[in-house]
């Protein structure tokens, strides 16, 4: 899809009303995105998914630490999810692969950083962001927050919300790398003090700079909770089964 075509139908999707016929040829289009996702990751299993930035390159700091965070999700028996594309999202891809798990992405369609990374077992691309997320979350049971810029802070806050109002399920937030985030946690903080939000709401949040802490996170609260077990080397939505 050219540059030009992108902008032209971004800027006719938020430019308001427009004739019957487009709304419903638009609907139409958000419908197939979303048959097209679920027949692509219906059967992946149950996902971590993780978040970070497309910008991180090879042999980063947290390049690095993205590919450990993949290989210990694929080793502990899930499938990792990731938005598809270069940065953050190769590498998570990348160490599920090197580690012999599953390794899936919902890649979104943009004029820049928009071609698939090659660590991808499927991979659905989307023109839509709405779509992508709603399919993200749809399949995860737990979600990494890697650094990352805007994209990554409104999947992190997406996530955050949905567990707040009770539209998923109490599933675990990790939060990779301490001096990189320690700016959000006075705004937590801020929140708590003005009743905005309350001390629960962050329950299942963790900062950690620890693959390790962050596994054990994981599986205490996605595994063990919601009672997800292994079906041979990997594992199952048991507590939506049968």
């Amino acid at each position: 899809m050219s540059d030009q075509r992108v902008k032209l139908e971004e800027r006719y999707f938020l430019e308001g009303p427009r004739s019957r016929l487009l709304e419903l040829s638009f609907a139409f289009q958000v419908l197939l995105e979303f048959i097209k996702g679920f027949r692509v990751l219906h059967f992946v299993g149950p996902c971590v998914a993780v978040f970070g930035s497309a910008r991180i390159r090879e042999g980063e700091d947290h390049y690095e630490q993205a590919r450990q965070m993949g290989a210990g999700i694929a080793k502990a028996g899930f499938t990792v999810m990731t938005g598809g594309g270069p940065g953050i999202m190769e590498a998570a891809n990348r160490g599920a692969k090197e580690a012999g798990g599953p390794s899936v992405g919902c890649n979104i369609i943009l004029p820049r950083e928009q071609t698939p990374n090659p660590y991808m077992d499927k991979t659905v691309s989307c023109k839509f962001f709405f779509v992508r997320k709603v399919l993200m979350f749809k399949y995860s049971c737990a979600f990494v927050i890697m650094p990352g810029g805007i994209g990554t802070l409104d999947e992190f806050f997406e996530a955050l919300t949905l567990i707040q109002t009770r539209k998923i399920i109490d599933f675990p937030i990790v939060l990779i790398g301490k001096t990189y985030w320690e700016p959000v946690m006075p705004l937590f903080h801020s929140m708590i003090e003005a009743g905005t939000i309350g001390i629960h709401d962050l329950k299942y949040l963790l900062f950690t700079d620890s693959v390790d802490e962050a596994m054990e996170h994981i599986n205490r609260y996605a595994t063990e909770k919601y009672n997800i077990q292994r079906k041979g080397k990997f594992r199952r939505w048991k507590m939506f089964a049968e």
